[in-house]
């Protein structure tokens, strides 16, 4: 009797202990952010920073930091210190949002160069660069209208500031300058509008070649229109459309507040509804 119920203590000893389940980590949430390419073939996206905006930026990974023009941080109320203005939030369009991020207000002679020529077909306001970028898994396809953000789990440390004595950009700021000046006496204009893209507030998808409303956001002008999800578009402004490209390129330029046409196709029954253009980001 000693010997079993020695045995059974070895074995209750011995005996594996339940595995825990393990549990995957949680999964990153992955957000659609709306693009469009400038006549110099930048990518530009819309941003607003600390409330205000919306103010139209660059995605450049060869630039080191998050950079805005000087009057852009003054109107949003940056704070500069050592070189760095701090701000409480910035908003990427398509829902994405970054706290407390750090950038430099400079004007930079690059902008201020295409600006006063209108090369990129839009008043330009700042760049996105390398210690917002590298926050995220960034995947591009230029087919689309959208590119996908995903945060990872990397803060890039902030780069060494490189100045010259007078605090500049090493004398390389004329040449923004001397470009604004050459620009009105050449006589060039700027081609781009001040007025914030329109926003119509539905996500597209094609098939079959076939335009093909997936979801309305709720309140957005879509909605007030009254479109509904499964809603074929069939044109705009009076253009057969077949991609959200085609529908993109009919209204990449109309501002907040045009009337926009759509012919949508509702089961059998072909419509015409008119779509105001609201605010968008």
């Amino acid at each position: 009797m000693k010997y079993l119920l020695l045995l059974g203590l070895i074995g209750l000893v011995l005996s594996p202990a339940k595995a825990e389940e393990k549990k995957d980590p949680p999964k990153a949430t992955t957000y659609d952010v709306p693009y469009r390419l400038t006549d110099t073939k930048h990518i530009h996206v819309r941003v607003k920073i600390n409330g205000k905006g919306p103010f139209n930026f660059i995605i450049d990974t060869g630039a080191p930091a998050l950079f805005m023009t000087e009057a852009i941080a003054k109107k949003v109320g940056g704070k500069t210190e050592d070189g760095w203005t701090t701000f409480d939030k910035l908003d990427i369009e398509g829902g994405l949002s970054i706290d407390k991020p750090r950038g430099v207000a400079v004007d930079m002679f690059q902008l201020k160069g295409m600006n006063s020529m209108g090369l990129a077909g839009v008043e330009l306001h700042g760049v996105l660069g390398y210690n917002v970028l590298a926050r995220f898994k960034i995947e591009y396809d230029f087919n689309e209208t959208k590119l996908k953000w995903t945060p990872v789990d990397f803060k890039a440390p902030d780069p060494m500031r490189i100045k010259d004595k007078n605090g500049g950009q090493g004398g390389l700021e004329m040449i923004g300058t001397l470009t604004q000046v050459m620009s009105m006496l050449g006589g060039l204009k700027p081609n781009f509008t001040v007025h914030p893209r329109g926003f119509i507030g539905a996500e597209l998808e094609s098939k079959s070649n076939e335009l093909i409303v997936k979801t309305v956001l709720a309140g957005s002008p879509a909605d007030k229109a009254g479109l509904k999800v499964g809603d074929r578009i069939e044109s705009a402004k009076g253009k057969s459309l077949s991609s959200s490209q085609d529908l993109l390129e009919a209204v990449k330029k109309l501002p907040e507040g045009t009337s926009l046409k759509l012919s949508i196709k509702r089961g059998e029954d072909t419509k015409d509804m008119t779509v105001e253009l609201g605010k968008g980001l």
